[in-house]
Order: structure tokens, then C-alpha cells, then sequence
């Protein structure tokens, strides 16, 4: 029996769901160092489903912002986790993380296009709570290469995503509406669990 296309993308897709335990990042040690770092982003499903959606997002994007986006989202990856290190401790933290990933799935769902500047507000907000998460839960000497890790998987899922769009507009162009309707789905459960 062989399988359609639209159908192995969404086994795929709830493999890849269920398979990565969520996790709160309140009093979640993080460890130091570069493989700490490198492999951190991949442990809750939040900050994993959060990075393939930018890159999903992005690739929806014309030339310029495939590009800024996350660029943005990396720089305020940063800031917000530098923020965190040095002791400023913003708001609502994984109220706005659940959102991120709420939000990218809505916008990834309806293919909606936003105005340049509320796409990059949007994503250096959500990259910055991101950081701040990770910059709460970092612990050791090794603050540095820890922050070098998690940006670069950071950076990588956001390829990922970048790489998952355009293959499932080769397979059909509903693909990318049925993924971003799971990951805006995961992100209303994050919110609601909190």
C-alpha cells in the first residue's frame, strides 16, 4: 500500500510532536558549556516547535525577510539571554514562549502577511523571551559557549524549518496550512498548561 505524500508529511509531523517532551523552563538546570548549549534547544518542545516555525515562517517570506527574520530572531536570541545572565528578569516569560509558538502556527496556518515592521517586532519578541529562558536556566563558568550552542541549534532548526516549507510546497500547498494548524494547536496547550 503506498502512502500519499500529505500523509506521511503529517505522520512526520505528530512523530515529531509527541516524540520531544514538553518542558517548563522554571527550575529547569540547563548545565553549561557548548554541548549543553547545542543540545538544550532540542529538549522542550516549545523552544524546538517554536525555532521551525520561524524557519517555516520565514521561507513564507519574499527574499529580504527569509533572511531578516531570523537574523532578528538569532540578535534578540541574544539580548534576551544576556539580559537573564546579568540578572534583568522580563515579564511573563513563558506566557509569551507558549504564544510564540501559538502565534507562528496561526500566522503559518492562515499564510497571512504582515507589515515588515510587525513581523520583526513579533519575532524579536518572542527571541527574546526564548533567551531569557535559557539564560535563567544556564549554570557554570561556560555562559559563552552554552549561548554559542543554543543560538547555533537555534539557527539550525530555523534552516530546518526554512527546509520543511519548501519541500511541502513540492507535496501540496495544503501541507503548510495542516502544519501550521498542529504547531498553532501544541502552542494553545502550552498556553492553557502554564
Amino acid at each position: 500500500m503506498k502512502l500519499s505524500p500529505m500523509i506521511m508529511s503529517s505522520a512526520a509531523l505528530i512523530t515529531l510532536i509527541t516524540a520531544v517532551p514538553a518542558m517548563a523552563h522554571t527550575g529547569h538546570s540547563a548545565g553549561s558549556g557548548l554541548q549543553s548549549g547545542l543540545l538544550h534547544p532540542l529538549s522542550g518542545l516549545d523552544h524546538l516547535l517554536a525555532m521551525l516555525a520561524i524557519g517555516f515562517w520565514a521561507a513564507m517570506q519574499n527574499r529580504a525577510q527569509q533572511i531578516s527574520i531570523p537574523v532578528t530572531f538569532i540578535l534578540f536570541l541574544a539580548v534576551g539571554f544576556f539580559m537573564a545572565t546579568g540578572g534583568v528578569v522580563l515579564p511573563l516569560v513563558e506566557h509569551t514562549i507558549a504564544a510564540s509558538v501559538l502565534v507562528c502556527g496561526l500566522i503559518i496556518a492562515t499564510a497571512v502577511r504582515l507589515p515588515a515592521i510587525a513581523t520583526l517586532t513579533l519575532t524579536a519578541l518572542f527571541a527574546c523571551a526564548h533567551g531569557q529562558a535559557h539564560g535563567a536556566e544556564v549554570s557554570g563558568a561556560s555562559v559563552l559557549l552554552f549561548a554559542a550552542g543554543f543560538m547555533s541549534s537555534s539557527a539550525i532548526l530555523h534552516l530546518t524549518g526554512m527546509g520543511i516549507f519548501k519541500a511541502s510546497r513540492t507535496l501540496t500547498p495544503r501541507l503548510a496550512h495542516i502544519a501550521g494548524a498542529a504547531i498553532a494547536s501544541v502552542g494553545s496547550y502550552l498556553l492553557l498548561t502554564i
